[in-house]
């Protein structure tokens, strides 16, 4: 299985979107399955409140711990994870339409009626794990892109 599959499976398991792909590339990340459930466990949902998407979130977690700052007060590492923020950010917006739940989903999750809505029109089931497969493919586009070595500037 490739890693969206995987995350997709978790997603399956009624795991957070954000555990899920946390979770998916746990290996890559030198963490343990059950540390990225644990991680994740806070940013489902846009964080319980309709926020950034947690598949986004999930994926963001992975830059974080793959090539995020290593060392306090260094520009070069903090420009490096902003810049891999935005990337990912602005792709999954650029994909999807928007990178906030709320808006992915149509309704306002923050709510009985919100939660009832997405229940009944199946965005749980159906909807959700298409954006833990699309947050899964910009990853590996950013991840695929941060390990090509340089091009030469002769």
């Amino acid at each position: 299985m490739n890693r969206r599959d995987i995350a997709v499976q978790y997603f399956s398991e009624e795991l957070h979107c954000s555990q899920s792909v946390l979770a998916a590339f746990a290996d890559e990340c030198h963490i343990t399955e059950e540390m990225a459930f644990r991680l994740g466990s806070c940013f489902g949902s846009g964080m319980r409140k309709g926020n950034v998407c947690g598949a986004c979130t999930g994926a963001l977690m992975v830059l974080g711990l793959m090539f995020g700052e290593e060392h306090s007060g260094s520009p070069e590492e903090r420009q490096r994870s902003n810049h891999l923020n935005d990337r990912m950010m602005d792709r999954f917006q650029q994909v999807n339409g928007t990178c906030i739940c709320n808006e992915l989903l149509g309704c306002d999750i923050t709510t009985q009626e919100g939660r009832q809505y997405a229940r009944t029109k199946g965005l749980f089931k159906e909807f959700c794990p298409k954006m833990v497969a699309s947050a899964v493919d910009i990853l590996e586009e950013i991840i695929e892109e941060m390990r090509e070595p340089p091009a030469d500037t002769v």
